[in-house]
């Protein structure tokens, strides 16, 4: 395992070089990856999509290639690169879709040689259903507008006695900051330019997807979530909360897209010996995103290069808390890292 010094040594010998490379629209408009010439790219806020008529596997299904990049966004604002996240993230994913992948179904292809730390990603083009499935274990101080947290505050703040929260009814003397809430509750929210969290039934109302499918995801999500904390407890980590996305694949089924149990997506808290939250100065020790948001001072602020490396230092170090596995870091310059996986990629799915 790389010991604090070593991840600090290599976040500022590598940092600024491993930012470095070109957008994957930009590769593709160079003509370094010809068979992707044609493709639509949608970029994304901390990924880039490449799908198309012609990128079809050879047994018949549409393929999405999906590039992870370094960029961190918190508040729906990019907030600038952080080295070695896009590595990290890649890591972190593939260890938890192995364990939760019986359960929630995955739309990945698995492609022989092709690295846990890849950051292209291959996985089926999915018809996505389109809300974001959020699972919460406790009540987490948030400055998100969509977090319990928050409606929480502004209840108490009003005076109210009963909270309304994505179709749940919450006594708000019963909840405390950062406190456990009496059972794990499914709050999910839109995926609009701007998220808002909403109940069940607006998804069945506004054709999102059905009660059917609703209770699928919620369902099987909820077991995810049982067999992910039983695996953090054995870590000394207790499981937040998370947010997963899920689609429809060609045979009709419901299946996890995009990442699963990453500390982009869920929030981990170190357990003390008697299996609470560990505390330091009055907060729980954390690996999550929420370490950055905690930096934010402006709206559109972005962070300094010591903010960018101490960010990269703390996912590195939650990578290795998480998996158990020392982080080994792929050096090579990002445009080739780029160019070869997806060259391994369409050779093998084509």
């Amino acid at each position: 395992m790389l010991n604090e010094n070593e991840i600090r040594e290599l976040v500022a010998e590598n940092g600024s070089r491993v930012n470095e490379g070109r957008p994957i629209k930009q590769i593709i408009e160079d003509g370094d990856i010809p068979r992707l010439d044609g493709c639509t790219v949608l970029e994304g806020k901390v990924s880039d999509s490449v799908f198309g008529e012609n990128l079809v596997s050879g047994t018949g299904q549409p393929i999405r290639l999906m590039f992870r990049n370094n960029r961190i966004s918190t508040h729906d604002v990019s907030r600038g690169a952080i080295p070695f996240k896009d590595q990290a993230l890649a890591n972190n994913h593939d260890h938890m879709l192995r364990l939760v992948e019986p359960v929630l179904g995955s739309s990945q292809f698995k492609v022989p040689g092709l690295q846990a730390s890849s950051t292209v990603i291959p996985a089926e083009n999915l018809k996505l259903v389109a809300l974001e499935n959020v699972l919460r274990m406790y009540n987490a101080e948030s400055s998100t507008s969509t977090s319990l947290y928050q409606h929480w505050l502004q209840a108490k703040e009003a005076g109210e006695t009963t909270l309304s929260y994505a179709g749940h009814q919450i006594e708000v003397a019963q909840l405390c900051a950062n406190g456990v809430l009496p059972y794990l509750m499914d709050t999910p929210s839109t995926k609009d330019k701007v998220d808002r969290t909403i109940d069940p039934e607006y998804l069945f109302d506004n054709g999102v997807c059905t009660a059917a499918e609703y209770n699928q995801i919620r369902n099987s999500s909820i077991m995810a979530f049982g067999m992910v904390s039983q695996y953090l407890a054995e870590r000394g980590m207790i499981l937040v909360d998370t947010k997963t996305e899920h689609g429809i694949n060609t045979e009709g089924q419901i299946v996890a897209a995009d990442e699963l149990y990453t500390m982009d997506s869920s929030r981990f808290w170190r357990m003390d010996d008697d299996g609470h939250p560990l505390t330091r100065d009055g907060k729980p020790v954390s690996f999550s995103k929420e370490f950055a948001r905690g930096m934010v001072t402006e709206k559109d602020q972005q962070f300094t290069l010591e903010q960018a490396s101490e960010i990269a230092v703390r996912y590195i170090q939650g990578l290795q808390h998480l998996t158990d596995v020392a982080f080994e870091p792929d050096l090579r310059p990002r445009d080739q890292r780029i160019v070869e996986s997806t060259n391994l990629i369409l050779d093998y799915l084509l």
